[in-house]
């Protein structure tokens, strides 16, 4: 999210209300008459043993219900800060366009010192639980309701439009390794970094449980429809995200993409079990980063399939925590990119030229392992900005680099950032001072681009008589589709969004089926007061989209492009070991192979899956499996004006020498060039037949036998062998308590450890859970 250190009244909570009572959720049982299993989304991860009440929120097709005019989700994020309450900024409940929007997700919560899920202790001052606005029209309290603030609020509109779903975020980029106390004092807790991981890289089990039961208490008490994660982030880049957290980041992060796995599964699977005994489906998204830099140390983002759908933050792509002065949030590629150049990502044949900044390559991205209805594109509400820009074209991809980096950003590199007046929303440092970032809301964007001085600009500290030197002419893309203000004479370049990049992000989420937009946040939007002669807090934006949308086509729900078998044979495959970031390129993962049916994979075994296009076409193993890619939906160079298509499909086979017993695994050395989310659409020749894998958790498959029989042939793979033998190792025990490398037997087969646990029953936690499948023993 927007980073900003948000010197604000701090947020509060846990009232002790009996809401669950107001809302229905202790006394409403599933609709037991439907198969709740028909309205699950494609590919979205099944709670073993649960019947998951899907039919409450999705239909027949998998496809969210949002109201006949709602064909897209429109997403806003509303924050708690901007209470008014130092003057300025004021957006509540009611300025929220609730006829326009189908989702809004509250930001921000935290991880607490305990690892549960918080808004700080309740106070008459706590804007989420206590606040009140006495004598604000529309902000009156709903007496219904035990809590005051926001939350009440929310609640309140929502009874007016039940269509909306709200959800709690948690995290955000000020709040991901730490919170904000009562007094507005950052507490280094480690948030979502010790919550999930342990100090070894180890996954933190337990204080990933105790976060996820306070998730299902906490949104039972508000009211809320589902839990939005906003962790910032869980990559093995090191430095990344917040400067703040890397001294608790940086040493976890090659078990930080584990840790957060964990903690989605956990969260899917409580909210699953919360959710069949309430009689509502119960959402659990996140806000994903965007950046190819970032994504590539965030392996294959396992965690895509627990999720009911992902919010991209396709924006913050270029800023001035940098010298390259590009757009904020460009729709596509134009080939030119500063920073990629500088890093020869346009001339390094094995990236295929593909420029990995920009909404369309991010969606694409995560395309390959979700149907396009399950992913939302995220647009920005705020510009990003430089001064003292030379060189490009009127200041796009020039450069404006600084001498000075912002205290306590960790940077010793950094742009010239925008300030005073072309910063009004801006951060302060870690010593009070304000971070140049050229960060405003797009209501005052358009007044300079408009020559006009906002009767606001004395509540930010500007003299009433203030002047604007030179002018911001509005310039724009059409191969990007992005705007920017461009003033000449001060140097100084805003990135912008506006009515023609909006349409065209709109038209583009209509045209691909994807599910919607997010968009951070709603207060930065705008509208013409004409009584005034400016540009104010408005819908404008949010409008364009809500009528983009209401007569659209339904979103994609598949996941395939292809015709794909019915029946599943038991075959797991994950990706793991991969290289720490920074020493990742090229990619290279172990593609583990694990065959879990009762009959043996012979010699000549096909195996097919797609890949996104966000990689070019030149994936490869290193194992001797002839791996090749049989077809590919964007084969030129570069992706400029966007990637022509989904996926590349791949196919490799087991030598001819080779076959995989039940119970074994083999392992294939796989490379490819630039990040792609969870391969899917996996297939599996058997003597002839085509078979899918019950991991690609798709709609209308079935379990199959090949054969019929148990099969025959010798053992095979890294890891196990033909079975029949007896069990060496000790049996799994519930009560015991096992650490990270430990190895158990259980079931016929032999089991290691990942990380600690306890009570997980080797066999039922899956490809990314804590026990590894070593082969029947």
């Amino acid at each position: 999210m927007l980073p900003r250190t948000r010197a604000r009244v701090t947020l509060a909570a846990a009232a002790t209300a009996v809401a669950g009572l107001l809302f229905g959720t202790l006394s409403a049982t599933p609709a037991q008459a439907q198969d709740q299993q028909s309205c699950r989304p494609d590919g979205l991860y099944t709670t073993p043993g649960v019947d998951v009440p899907y039919c409450t929120v999705y239909d027949s097709a998998g496809r969210e219900k949002m109201g006949a005019d709602h064909q897209r989700r429109v997403i806003g994020y509303f924050t708690s800060w901007r209470t008014g309450e130092n003057g300025r900024d004021a957006y509540l409940a009611d300025d929220i366009p609730w006829d326009k929007v189908t989702h809004l997700n509250y930001a921000f919560a935290h991880v607490d010192s305990a690892n549960k899920l918080s808004v700080g202790p309740d106070s008459p001052g706590n804007p989420a639980t206590g606040m009140t606005w006495p004598g604000v029209d529309g902000a009156e309290m709903d007496p219904a309701f035990p809590y005051k603030g926001h939350f009440n609020q929310l609640n309140k509109f929502k009874k007016q439009h039940p269509q909306v779903k709200t959800l709690v975020s948690v995290g955000g980029w000020a709040e991901t390794g730490g919170y904000f106390g009562p007094d507005g004092t950052r507490v280094d807790s480690g948030g979502f970094y010790s919550m999930a991981t342990n100090a070894d890289g180890s996954v933190n089990q337990a204080g990933i449980n105790t976060f996820a039961d306070s998730a299902v208490s906490f949104i039972r008490e508000y009211g809320f429809n589902g839990v939005d994660i906003d962790y910032e982030y869980a990559t093995s880049m090191k430095d990344a995200g917040n400067p703040l957290d890397w001294s608790i980041a940086n040493p976890r992060r090659a078990g930080l993409n584990a840790g957060y796995a964990a903690l989605m599964k956990t969260l899917r699977e409580k909210l699953d079990r919360a959710g069949a005994a309430d009689g509502k489906h119960y959402l659990l998204t996140v806000a994903a980063p965007s950046s190819g830099y970032l994504l590539r140390g965030m392996e294959t983002y396992q965690t895509a399939k627990y999720l009911d759908y992902v919010n991209i933050m396709s924006y913050d792509l270029h800023g001035a925590w940098n010298e390259y002065v590009g757009p904020n949030a460009a729709l596509y590629d134009d080939g030119k990119d500063g920073e990629l150049a500088a890093a020869g990502v346009y001339t390094t044949g094995q990236y295929g030229g593909i420029g990995y900044l920009n909404t369309d390559w991010a969606y694409h991205y995560f395309r390959g392992s979700m149907p396009a209805g399950r992913i939302n594109i995220g647009l920005p509400y705020y510009t990003r900005g430089w001064k003292n820009v030379t060189g490009g074209t009127d200041g796009l991809w020039g450069k404006a680099p600084s001498s000075n980096c912002p205290a306590g950003s960790g940077l010793t590199k950094c742009g010239d950032g925008a300030s005073g007046i072309d910063n009004l929303w801006h951060d302060l440092d870690t010593e009070g001072v304000e971070s140049p970032a050229g960060s405003n809301p797009m209501w005052h964007a358009k007044n300079l681009e408009e020559g006009i001085v906002g009767d606001y600009v004395t509540q930010y500290g500007f003299p009433a008589d203030f002047s604007l030197t030179g002018s911001y002419a509005r310039k724009y893309s059409n191969t990007m589709e992005s705007p920017w203000l461009w003033n000449a004479q001060k140097r100084v370049f805003l990135a912008t969004e506006d009515e023609q990049s909006v349409r065209a992000k709109a038209q583009y989420v209509v045209d691909q089926g994807i599910g919607g937009t997010m968009m951070w946040e709603l207060a930065g939007d705008y509208a013409w007061n004409a009584a005034k002669g400016q540009y104010e807090t408005g819908d404008t934006l949010t409008t364009i989209m809500y009528d983009a949308f209401k007569a659209a086509t339904p979103y994609g729900a598949e996941r395939a492009t292809r015709a794909m078998p019915t029946e599943t044979i038991d075959v797991d495959v994950a990706f793991t070991d991969f290289p720490l970031g920074d020493s990742n390129y090229p990619i290279s993962p172990k593609m583990r192979i694990t065959n879990n049916s009762d009959v043996t994979l012979p010699g000549g075994t096909e195996f097919q899956f797609d890949y996104a296009t966000s990689a070019p076409g030149n994936a490869k193993d290193q194992s001797g499996f002839g791996t090749s890619i049989v077809s590919s939906d964007h084969t030129r160079n570069g992706n400029v004006g966007g990637l022509d298509g989904k996926y590349h499909r791949v196919s490799l086979k087991l030598p001819g020498w080779q076959s995989v017993a039940p119970g074994a695994t083999v392992t294939v050395d796989f490379v490819y060039y630039l990040p792609v989310s969870t391969p899917s659409n996996w297939t599996v020749k058997v003597n002839g037949t085509d078979y899918a894998i019950p991991g690609d958790h798709a709609r209308g498959t079935t379990p199959g036998n090949p054969g019929g029989g148990t099969g025959g042939g010798d053992g095979g793979g890294d890891n196990g062998g033909g079975g029949g033998g007896e069990c060496t190792v000790p049996a799994w025990a519930s009560g015991e308590t096992y650490g990270g490398g430990d190895t158990v037997s259980h079931a016929g087969h032999t089991w290691r450890a990942k990380w600690w646990t306890q009570g997980d029953e080797p066999g039922t936690t899956g490809q990314w859970g804590v026990w590894e499948d070593l082969g029947a023993c």
